[in-house]
C-alpha cells in the first residue's frame, strides 16, 4: 500500500511540473487544451474592454477621411540632369593624360514626389505644376496599390496647378467643395504622402482665406490652414468636414523644412476655372490690358491729394495696347472692372485676367477727381517666362 502512494505522489508532482513547465514556456498550447474541453483559464490581470461599435466617436472625421483618401494620390517623378560639357575634356592632349574616361559624363539621375488629387473617373489628376515640372517620368501610385505611368495633360505656372491624366478603369474621384463658402475656424483635413512615408491625414482649421502678395505665385488667393502641411503634401487635397475638396495643398512657411502650422491652398474656385481650361485647351487663356499698376498706400494718397485709400492706380500704360487704346491714361485710379471693386493690384490682376479675349470690358476709372467709364477690347495675356 505505500508503495502504491509513493507511486501516485510522485505520478502528480511529474504531471504538476511537465504542466508547469508547459504553461510557462506555451500557454497558447495549454489555453488550446482547456478550451477544447470546454475549460476556460482566466486571466491573471484584471481588464475592461470597450463595447464594440460602429459609430464614429463624436468629433471624430473619420468618414470624411474614408470618402477622400481613394481619390488622393502618390506621385513619382524623375529627370536627367545631364552636366555642361567642359572644353578640357575634348582636348585630346587633355585625354591622353587622363583617361577617356573623364570625357564620359553620365546623366544625373533626379526623383521626386508629390501629392495629386483625382478629379475625374476618366483618369485627370490634379497636382502642383512644381510636382510635375520639367519631369521626364511620372508615375502615379493609388492607395489601393495599382501603379499607372501618367502624361501631363497641361499645366499653369502662374497659379502652380497641372493637370495630368492615367488610364485606369473604376478609378475613385473626389467630389468638390464650395471653397467661397468656407469661413475661418471651419475644421479641414490635409492629405498627402509627407516625406513618402505614405498617405497621412492631418487636422486644422481655416486660419485664413484669400491671402496675397507672398510671391508664391502670379495670381494668389490662397487658403490658408494650421492643418499640418509637408514636402511631399504637395499636390495633396486639403477638404472639408464632408470629404468635399475644398483646395490643393500647395505651399507651407517654414524656417526649418517642415510644418510650423502655416499652410497654403488654392482653392475650389481658382482650380475649377484653370482645370477646365487646360483639359479643354491644353493651356489656360487670360485676359489683358497692358497696365503698369500700383498699389495705393495712404502715404501715396496723401501726398498725390488722392482721396482714395486703396485700389490700384495706373504707373504706366503700354504703347498700342488696350488700354492705350481705350484711352486709360497714367495717373488714373482703377476703381472697378465690371462692376467689381478694385481693392489693390492683385484683385485688379485677377479680374482682368478672368475677362475673355477678343470681348469688350466696363472699366472705371478716377481721373481728376471724377469717375469715367470706358470700354475696353480685352487683349490675350502671354504666357510667361516660366512657361516657355
Amino acid at each position: 500500500m505505500r508503495r502504491l502512494w509513493l507511486l501516485f505522489a510522485q505520478t502528480v508532482t511529474v504531471g504538476l511540473a511537465l504542466w508547469f513547465i508547459v504553461t510557462t514556456l506555451k500557454p497558447d498550447w495549454a489555453n488550446s487544451a482547456l478550451g477544447s474541453r470546454g475549460i476556460h483559464v482566466a486571466s491573471t490581470v484584471s481588464m475592461q474592454e470597450a463595447p464594440l461599435s460602429k459609430v464614429p466617436a463624436q468629433g471624430s472625421y473619420r468618414d470624411a477621411a474614408k470618402k477622400a483618401m481613394p481619390a488622393v494620390v502618390n506621385i513619382y517623378t524623375a529627370k536627367e540632369i545631364r552636366q555642361p560639357n567642359n572644353p578640357l575634356l575634348n582636348d585630346p592632349l587633355f585625354r591622353r593624360f587622363f583617361g577617356d574616361q573623364l570625357g564620359r559624363q553620365q546623366p544625373e539621375r533626379q526623383s521626386s514626389l508629390g501629392s495629386g488629387v483625382i478629379v475625374s473617373p476618366q483618369g485627370y489628376i490634379l497636382t502642383n505644376n512644381h510636382v510635375v515640372e520639367a519631369a521626364d517620368e511620372i508615375d502615379v501610385v493609388l492607395p489601393d496599390g495599382r501603379k499607372a505611368a501618367a502624361k501631363v495633360v497641361g499645366t499653369d505656372p502662374e497659379t502652380d496647378l497641372a493637370v495630368i491624366k492615367i488610364d485606369l478603369d473604376k478609378l475613385p474621384a473626389v467630389t468638390l467643395g464650395h471653397s467661397d463658402q468656407a469661413s475661418v475656424g471651419d475644421v479641414v483635413l490635409a492629405i498627402g504622402n509627407p516625406f513618402g512615408v505614405g498617405q497621412t491625414v492631418t487636422m486644422g482649421i481655416i486660419s485664413a482665406l484669400g491671402r496675397n502678395h507672398l510671391d508664391i505665385n502670379t495670381f494668389e488667393n490662397f487658403i490658408q490652414t494650421d492643418a499640418a502641411i509637408n514636402p511631399g503634401n504637395s499636390g495633396g487635397a486639403l477638404i472639408d468636414v464632408n470629404g468635399n475638396l475644398l483646395g490643393i495643398n500647395t505651399a507651407i512657411y517654414s524656417r526649418s523644412g517642415g510644418s510650423l502650422g502655416i499652410g497654403f491652398a488654392i482653392p475650389v474656385t481658382t482650380i475649377k476655372t484653370v482645370m477646365d481650361s487646360i483639359i479643354t485647351t491644353g493651356q489656360v487663356t487670360r485676359g489683358w490690358i497692358g497696365v503698369e499698376p500700383q498699389d495705393i498706400t495712404p502715404e501715396l494718397a496723401d501726398s498725390f491729394g488722392i482721396p482714395q485709400k486703396s485700389g490700384a492706380i495706373i504707373a504706366g500704360v503700354i504703347r498700342g495696347g488696350p488700354a492705350d487704346k481705350a484711352g486709360i491714361k497714367p495717373g488714373d485710379i482703377l476703381v472697378s472692372i465690371e462692376g467689381q471693386e478694385v481693392a489693390d493690384t492683385t484683385a485688379m490682376l485677377n479680374l482682368i485676367a478672368q475677362l475673355q479675349p477678343n470681348q469688350k470690358a466696363r472699366i472705371t476709372v478716377m481721373r481728376n477727381g471724377q469717375e469715367t467709364q470706358l470700354s475696353v477690347l480685352i487683349g490675350k495675356r502671354q504666357r510667361s517666362r516660366r512657361e516657355e
